[in-house]
């Protein structure tokens, strides 16, 4: 009888010791797809365009509004929402007795829940500077300047209702996820510099390409028709016909510039 339970704790233990591995090995995954490769160059202090932060900014549930959304079974997490609701000048009168109502707000995207995540460190390209050294004396050396200003746009996948609004929730959703400067758009000023340099032997031709990097991000959204209903000197929001959409987006990661070289 020793012997079996002695077992049966020297399994229990290898199971516990086995089980934090597997998620610390889970965690480094999720976190070196976020890393950026050392040929990922911030560019944000000499780019000659500044890019926007408005996008960036998370708009918080005031306290009502924040004891609302939690207190329903579906996760509301859409900011045009939210702030509908922190206007809202509803205010039930509490005395009140056997009073009810309902207020339709319309059908709204909710909340994104990602099911994939990956990062494209090449999605479009943005720039080519080159350098021919045929015929030429000495190593030469090329180095990254911005010809044209360049404009690069996150976007969905496919056309679907309410674009925008679920854009919005897939970047909130993304950019926790990842960490990274993920933004709709990134842009690329004429002119933009860096003194990273690459050699150009005699008698080859140098190439030095330029890529707007972007994450691919695949999940669902959940719709749902979204009503305030005020119950005596009570108020809470009822969600009906919840219906979850598969959704796919590129979103730009903003101020960053991958490199590719190579020689002819």
């Amino acid at each position: 009888m020793r012997l079996k339970c002695l077992g049966f704790l020297v399994c229990l233990g290898m199971l516990l010791y086995i089980h934090p591995l597997n998620g610390a090995a889970e965690e480094k995954e999720i976190k070196g797809q976020s890393e950026i490769p050392s040929h990922v160059l911030n560019i944000s202090k000499d780019n000659t365009y500044p890019n926007s932060t408005e996008d960036q900014e998370i708009l918080e549930a005031e306290e009502l509004t924040n004891e609302l959304i939690n207190d329903t079974d579906v996760r509301i997490s859409n900011p045009e929402l939210i702030e509908m609701l922190n206007q809202t000048s509803i205010k039930p009168s509490p005395f009140a007795v056997g009073y009810r109502g309902e207020i339709f707000l319309g059908r709204w995207p909710l909340s994104y829940e990602s099911k994939e995540t990956n990062i494209n460190w090449e999605y479009q390209q943005i720039n080519l500077n080159e350098l021919n050294n045929q015929g030429g004396q000495k190593t030469e050396e090329i180095s990254y300047e911005q010809k044209e200003e360049k404009h690069i746009k996150g976007g969905l996948t496919s056309k679907a209702s309410h674009g925008d609004q679920m854009m919005k929730l897939i970047l909130l959703e993304a950019r926790a996820k990842s960490k990274l400067p993920l933004s709709l758009q990134s842009s690329f000023g004429r002119g933009t510099k860096q003194t990273n340099t690459y050699a150009v032997p005699v008698n080859k031709v140098g190439q030095l390409k330029a890529y707007a990097p972007a994450v691919n991000e695949k999940g669902e959204v959940a719709f749902g028709d979204v009503y305030i209903q005020l119950k005596g000197s009570k108020m809470n929001i009822d969600i009906k016909n919840v219906t979850r959409q598969g959704v796919g987006a590129w979103i730009p990661i903003q101020d960053h510039v991958s490199f590719s070289y190579q020689l002819k």
